[in-house]
């Protein structure tokens, strides 16, 4: 009598901690101190409007997005109401969606449950995931999530500490210095997609990004120009994609 051979979409529902470890040792490498680092700069904040240090790290658990703790406190602080300010935060995190929707598309498994895709929802920042975009597709179905999870958790539990950190040192962190840390996410987030380009369109839409940004931000103003800017490159990219891919006889 034969045995099959393992399947890569085991559904047991035992974790698989060697993915777990792995996403572990990839955010510690550099991307969770690059996020983390970034989130230094929310502890004075927080400090600023009179929140305890149990606030400021659940800012960071909670929120996890460092432009939200922002507007956040920076809402609190001008006195905004906070009807306008949960609209304002929320308007904010709308970049979120298309993210978030382009990794479920290689995170949901089948029977999966809707509170372990809100859980996989939550963790969904810029930088990881640009390194999803980058590492999961090559990566065994079975060991996407757990991965996600050991690489995400890892960004968030450093991040909490940051916060903290910022929070005890606050008043000896200058003011510049904490934006510009607030400034290391963006410029990982563009080396880690410029490293995850696979082809000419994903260069195209890279390079439209750059060209686009200024003009987009004369146009539609500092409130819309990243979504405008990624609606028309992204939409050109992609266009040009499935032109390439119809011309080469190859389905879409």
């Amino acid at each position: 009598m034969t045995s099959s051979p393992p399947s890569n979409n085991d559904e047991s529902g035992s974790p698989n901690w060697g993915a777990v470890f792995d996403g572990i040792k990839d955010a510690l490498r550099l991307p969770a101190w690059v996020v983390s680092a970034a989130l230094i700069g929310v502890g004075p904040l927080a400090q600023a409007v009179g929140h305890p240090i149990g606030a400021a790290m659940a800012s960071t658990i909670f929120v996890w997005a460092g432009p939200a703790q922002v507007l956040f406190y920076g809402g609190l602080a001008s006195g905004m109401a906070y009807p306008a300010l949960a609209f304002v935060i929320g308007l904010s995190s709308m970049r979120f969606l298309p993210m978030t929707m382009t990794v479920m598309q290689m995170l949901r498994r089948p029977k999966q449950s809707i509170l372990m895709q809100f859980a996989i929802a939550h963790f969904v920042t810029v930088t990881v995931w640009a390194e999803c975009l980058r590492r999961l597709p090559d990566m065994r179905e079975d060991r996407r999530v757990p991965y996600f999870f050991g690489f995400a958790i890892s960004c968030l539990v450093l991040s909490t500490f940051t916060t903290a950190f910022g929070y005890v040192l606050a008043g000896n962190v200058p003011t510049h210095f904490a934006a510009g840390l607030l400034f290391l996410t963006p410029v990982f987030f563009t080396c880690s997609i410029c490293a995850g380009a696979r082809d000419m369109p994903d260069w195209l839409a890279i390079g439209m990004g750059a060209v686009l940004e200024p003009l987009a931000l004369h146009v539609a103003g500092p409130e819309f120009d990243l979504l405008v800017t990624g609606l028309v490159g992204g939409t050109v990219a992609f266009m040009i994609k499935m032109n390439r891919l119809n011309n080469a006889g190859t389905p879409a």
